[in-house]
């Protein structure tokens, strides 16, 4: 089974074509991805008019170069996925309105994919990994941990209250002018800096339900900046370095509790599995290890599969549409669509 996936639900113009083999496993025979960072960089953030334009310039160009990469024509594919949500609702109608075309005009299935069960399935198409496993999915807009049934079945066990890990990351970055992306730039300054030197809060540590919180940290963040003010790189450094050592903290302490849970409700779980554009991060993949060694194996995405990438698009439009899972043509672009629905909490973030 050969898939085309698309993905434009944010500030990447992705497509790819990715095969099932009969045994379940995945291959890669293609994957594009046009990052649109250097755009955003001077507004410190993603600018949701400029992406959607992007994607109208860019998306057509890169399927094309999908196909060509995989030596593969639309003739020859067994389906047509796109991110149909959640995200930037004008990115999703780009790539939703994209594929819904090319499935149209070559009468193959079109499949609607939530861009978090992406993320989630991702582990499957690298390792292969069977139902049931733990999942924290980390990235700039959702930090949830959940329990992965099966393909269209999630149970939420933890999500967070308030921002998003990848969120607080950003911010940190632009609160000490460190550009655009946010992550990477803190992670970088981090690695010269003292974790120790700030006390700084460890939101949610000791709670009996794995949800996190953020926003308490990023402020105890700038109160401490505020107070040592004028910064000189050194405090910037240690102040990255020890808003980082809390976030690993957080989220050790969260993942412990959730794999309790899982254990007594599923048994215990095939694999640990972190994805997300967060998960590209060094220190968390550490933390994350440290808790899981000796109880259950880690999965993490190889990097370039942590941030959004077509590959996951089209990996989960294969595995629903082994199901027989498939969209109509009138399916709506959703700006929130979370995994699931009967767990949405006051104040989280879908």
């Amino acid at each position: 089974m050969r898939v085309l996936g698309i993905e434009t639900t944010c500030d990447e113009t992705a497509a790819s074509v990715v095969e099932r083999l009969p045994d379940g496993s995945g291959r890669i025979l293609s994957n594009t991805v046009l990052s649109q960072a250097r755009r955003h960089a001077a507004y410190g953030g993603v600018v949701p008019e400029i992406a959607s334009r992007a994607h109208v310039d860019a998306l057509d160009t890169i399927v094309a170069q999908a196909l060509r990469d995989a030596g593969v024509s639309i003739g020859q594919l067994d389906g047509i996925a796109a991110a149909a949500g959640p995200g930037l609702i004008g990115g999703v109608i780009v790539g939703l309105t994209t594929a819904k075309a090319l499935a149209f005009a070559s009468s193959r299935p079109f499949i609607a994919v939530n861009h978090l069960e992406a993320h989630a399935l991702t582990a499957r198409l690298t390792d292969n990994i069977r139902f049931p496993y733990l999942l924290l999915l980390v990235s700039g807009g959702h930090t949830q941990l959940l329990a992965v049934e099966g393909v269209g079945r999630y149970v939420r066990l933890g999500t967070t209250i308030d921002d998003a890990i990848g969120e607080a990351f950003d911010k940190v970055a632009k609160l000490f002018g460190l550009g655009y992306p946010g992550g990477p730039a803190v992670e970088r300054a981090a690695l010269n800096g003292d974790p120790t030197r700030f006390q700084l809060p460890r939101p949610m540590i000791g709670r009996i339900e794995p949800n996190f919180s953020l926003a308490g940290l990023k402020t105890a963040v700038r109160i401490e900046a505020e107070r040592i003010a004028p910064l000189r790189d050194r405090d910037v450094f240690d102040l990255c370095a020890g808003f980082q050592a809390a976030v690993v903290d957080m989220v050790i302490d969260r993942v412990r509790v959730a794999l309790s849970i899982f254990e007594e409700k599923w048994g215990d779980p095939t694999a640990f599995v972190v994805a997300g554009g967060v998960a590209a991060n060094s220190a968390l993949r550490e933390g994350v290890r440290r808790v899981t060694d000796g109880r259950v194996d880690l999965v993490a995405p190889p990097l370039e599969l942590c941030g959004d990438n077509g590959a996951m698009i089209a990996w989960a439009g294969c595995e629903r549409l082994t199901l027989g899972m498939r969209d109509p043509l009138s399916f709506a672009p959703r700006a929130r669509w979370p995994l699931d629905e009967a767990a949405a909490l006051p104040g989280a973030r879908a």
